[in-house]
């Protein structure tokens, strides 16, 4: 017999105390007769072994404790044996296409309603956007179907391929079925009909089952923000996919100031046209197609403009002409301040930048940080010798997210890495950066670290400081024959700032206010946010509706802006053809699988059992 705990089974030795205890234990008084003694001692000698034995295996209570011992012991190594299970067919992985299209006429709710009939007795739900969604795993008929009433579209671009992928892998251990409920127009990633051969390898039962019809429709399918000094300029291009010639209305309104303004394109039949709309104002304008059609996720065009307010920089440094600072100065949003040292007042201040390379910071320096960030501020401090453990101050390494060390000089230089993907890292070769010297360093407890060395090194790194975020970059800036790496002389440079000004909420790029659904962000620390939908307190901000997201304090407009997403006039019926060809897949599992039938629970049941009747036993002799 197997066990998953053969270790357990040194419990029995547990036996041997309790033999040794009843041979030891005290023999009843006995009282001689003396016409009898001279018998009882012929016989004494032969049965002094044997009585004590034959009284130990002929006592019940000493047959029932050893059973028991062995027993737990037995069920403590977790015994089990292997048995061929065909593969189960009570669970079902309903896959529901989420994405823009779904949300024509009611192509949604037509998808909801043929998801009830497929619930079984087993259900996961799986909404496929463009990273697959699971909403329930495993649960029963009403809670699914509690669960299916409450689901809507989103605004993204659906991996099918990614979510088939999703229930196969919930299903490889005991089988089941997979239902995929789209209209199958449009997609990312892989073909959907090559996740289902792989899943039908598995010897999984797949259906596709196709929802909508074909519709009318004009949206927009494009849009760009270009800054020019401190003037905004909005491009959009509207696609009309109707048969015939439209008029498209559209209405442009700022909802800071409340102004209005109209205007009309007259698109021909599948195509488009471009307008503009410049000297955008600060806040968010909408750009609002006033046309009914079939889809309404496209409808509207979603810009937003950083207020004067978000725009103020402070740049702390007692070296003139960083490439950081001048990097952040030729940002078109950013209001940047320079300063040898700290200032009392920092409220004006979105963001704030330390970049001493040899002066120290004072205390009263720091204690304006300190409340800075208190209050919910941002402080970046790039790696020198000014925060080395040797020069740094008790009080500055409290805030600081990494315990800084020594300054490591090494001759063939180190290379760092990402150790997380965020927008932070997007288009930034890091790889190529060769650090000459840096700061050695230890992440805190509550520490999250993006970048490091091939040493595990923190390179780049932040944590939550009161109310605000502190941030460590440990490439030091300077430049000349004292450079410590290369990282300012790529041309990745000036973009690695803006979009750590931009996620630090010291605006940085205007794109970083506008963004397209399907977008994932990364945030400082957990905080509330506010969707177009609802309020969420997350660390991780998926951008999956079309609308205005209010994070960190930005205001965020998230388009849809996908020509094939915005065209409901495709349809699916190929996809299901090929799904429903005669192209049977190789068979690369079995339709049963080895399962474990434990016996653990079994004996646990037969110990309480014989404790029962132990108490029985001993209530009958009197000794209870």
């Amino acid at each position: 017999m197997p066990f998953d705990s053969p270790l357990a089974l040194g419990a029995l030795v547990s036996v041997i105390p309790l033999i040794l205890l009843y041979l030891l234990r005290p023999k009843p008084l006995q009282v001689q007769v003396p016409s009898l003694m001279f018998l009882l001692d012929i016989k004494e000698e032969k049965k002094r072994f044997y009585t004590s034995i034959s009284k130990i295996v002929k006592d019940p209570l000493f047959l029932i404790q050893l059973l028991v011992l062995i027993l737990l012991a037995l069920a403590a190594a977790s015994p089990y044996f292997e048995t061929e299970e065909a593969l189960s067919g009570e669970h079902t992985v309903i896959v529901i296409d989420a994405s823009a299209s779904m949300q024509t006429d009611n192509r949604f709710d037509d998808a909801i309603s043929k998801a009830e009939s497929y619930v079984s007795k087993k259900n996961t739900i799986i909404l496929a956007e463009s990273t697959p969604v699971i909403i329930i795993e495993g649960e029963g008929a009403e809670a699914t179907h509690n669960t299916l009433d409450t689901l809507e579209a989103k605004a993204t671009v659906a991996d099918l391929s990614g979510a088939i992928s999703a229930a196969t892998r919930l299903l490889s251990e005991e089988g089941g079925d997979i239902v995929v409920i789209s209209d199958f127009t449009n997609w990312n990633g892989d073909d959907p009909v090559n996740a289902l051969k792989l899943a039908e390898s598995y010897s999984l039962n797949v259906e596709f089952v196709i929802v909508g019809n074909e519709a009318d429709n004009v949206g927009f399918i494009q849009g760009g923000i270009e800054t020019n000094d401190d003037s905004y300029t909005y491009t959009g291009v509207v696609k009309n996919y109707y048969n015939s010639r439209q008029t498209v209305d559209i209405q442009i309104e700022n909802l800071n100031s409340g102004n209005t303004k109209s205007t009309s394109l007259a698109i021909p039949a599948h195509s488009t046209k471009q307008f503009q709309l410049t000297n955008l104002a600060s806040g968010i304008t909408e750009v609002t197609i006033t046309n009914d059609d079939s889809l309404m996720a496209d409808n509207t065009a979603y810009i937003s403009i950083p207020g004067i307010s978000d725009r103020k920089l402070l740049f702390v440094s007692d070296v003139d002409s960083l490439p950081s600072m001048i990097a952040l100065s030729l940002i078109p949003s950013i209001e940047l301040d320079q300063s040898e040292d700290v200032p009392n007042a920092l409220s004006g201040y979105s963001m704030i930048v330390v970049a001493n390379k040899e002066r120290t910071l004072e205390s009263d320096e720091i204690s304006a940080l300190r409340s800075y960030l208190n209050s919910g501020g941002k402080v970046v401090f790039i790696a020198s010798e000014a925060i080395s453990s040797d020069n740094a101050a008790t009080e500055l390494k409290e805030i600081l997210p990494v315990k800084p060390e020594s300054v490591i000089d090494t001759d063939d230089g180190v290379t760092i890495e990402v150790i997380q993907d965020t927008r932070l890292s997007e288009d930034i070769k890091f790889d190529e950066v060769a650090m000459y010297h840096y700061l050695n360093t230890t992440e805190r407890l509550e520490t999250t670290t993006l970048v490091a060395t091939e040493d595990d090194i923190p390179i780049l790194s932040y944590w939550s400081f009161g109310e605000g975020t502190s941030v460590y970059l440990g490439i030091n800036d300077i430049t000349g024959e004292n450079a410590w790496n290369n990282f300012h002389n790529l041309p990745e440079y000036p973009v690695f700032w803006s979009k750590l000004a931009g996620w630090l909420g010291g605006t940085g790029d205007v794109q970083d206010y506008n963004l397209e659904t399907g977008t994932i962000s990364i945030l400082a620390r957990e905080q509330e946010i506010e969707t177009p939908g609802s309020n969420q307190t997350t660390t991780r901000v998926y951008y999956d509706e079309t609308g205005v997201y209010r994070v960190a304090g930005k205001k965020i407009a998230v388009n849809l802006y996908n020509d094939k997403e915005s065209d409901t006039t495709l349809s699916g019926d190929d996809v299901i053809e090929r799904a429903e060809s005669d192209n049977q897949p190789g068979i690369v599992r079995e339709s049963s699988y080895t399962g474990k039938q434990y016996l653990d629970t079994y004996m646990v049941i037969l110990v309480l059992i014989l404790v029962l009747l132990e108490l029985l036993i001993i209530k009958k002799r009197g000794e209870l």
